[in-house]
């Protein structure tokens, strides 16, 4: 399991010059500087949060994963958000910027919510073993998370679930994206659905220059699907066609072609 490293971005120069206090007055005492809480380049699944003394478990899917440049991104257990990020200390302020607007139903779409809720503006980080709990300031609010490795690239089941347009991340249309995802088998093939019909294509990967290229045409069924279905089929069949970059931040993948357009994917649950 990698080790998490300490996060450099957004922090004061003081304290990434500083070795444990201020001014060389030695460990210890009043002036002792706080280590900020290791939260960059990790990945962690949610396992509960409890809002006003109430306890919710989270359901299957529910992530955040704090990438390496002050962005967390993640999974609320049903939609799909992205937030700046900035610690100091053992405190860790979150500034939500965006959420997919999919709905759902059930103990998804009850957890979110307070997920959401507790998951914004300043919160205290106690990391211990693979464990870290967040506290919000009057303490009432705490959110349970339980560190994970980065999963692969090639060999995962990736489920398709926004597209992007120009950095702006949007949830698939209703009713389309049931069945959509794919797996970048290490064979060289990439296999999967893009929202009606299976197919299977030749893909190179190129993991030097992160990009994803679909080399000639696809084998694919020949299933007639509902209109959104279909739509999304062939919005994606268009994307796939050419090289794509790709940005992989755990159990989050990003695929987008030149001009910006693009899709987002989230590693089905293990």
């Amino acid at each position: 399991m990698p080790k998490p490293r300490a996060l450099v971005v957004l922090v004061p120069l003081l304290l990434l010059t500083a070795c444990g206090t201020e001014g060389g007055a030695g460990s210890g005492g009043a002036d002792t500087v706080s280590p900020d809480l290791p939260v960059a380049g990790t990945s962690w699944t949610v396992d509960a949060v409890t809002v006003d003394g109430r306890r919710s478990t989270a359901p299957d899917g529910a992530h955040v994963a704090f990438d390496e440049d002050g962005r967390v991104q993640g999974n609320g257990g049903c939609n799909s958000f992205g937030a700046a990020v900035a610690v100091q200390g053992d405190t860790l302020t979150v500034t939500r910027q965006e959420v997919t607007a999919m709905a759902c139903s059930g103990d998804r779409g009850g957890f979110e919510p307070e997920f959401l809720k507790v998951f914004s503006g300043p919160l205290k980080g106690t990391l211990k073993g693979d464990d870290l709990r967040l506290t919000s300031p009057d303490g009432r609010n705490v959110l349970e998370l339980t560190t994970e490795p980065p999963v692969p690239l090639t060999g995962t089941t990736w489920k398709i679930d926004g597209l992007v347009s120009k950095e702006t991340a949007s949830s698939l249309p209703a009713g389309s994206g049931a069945k959509a995802r794919f797996v970048i088998g290490a064979d060289g093939r990439i296999t999967g659905n893009l929202g009606c019909n299976n197919f299977s294509a030749t893909a190179r990967l190129d993991e030097k220059a992160r990009t994803l290229t679909v080399e000639g045409p696809a084998a694919t069924t020949r299933m007639i699907c509902t209109p959104p279905q279909m739509n999304l089929e062939t919005r994606l069949y268009e994307l796939l066609d050419g090289p794509l970059a790709y940005r992989q931040n755990h159990r989050t993948l990003t695929l987008t072609e030149a001009s910006g357009e693009g899709l987002t994917a989230t590693a089905t649950a293990r």
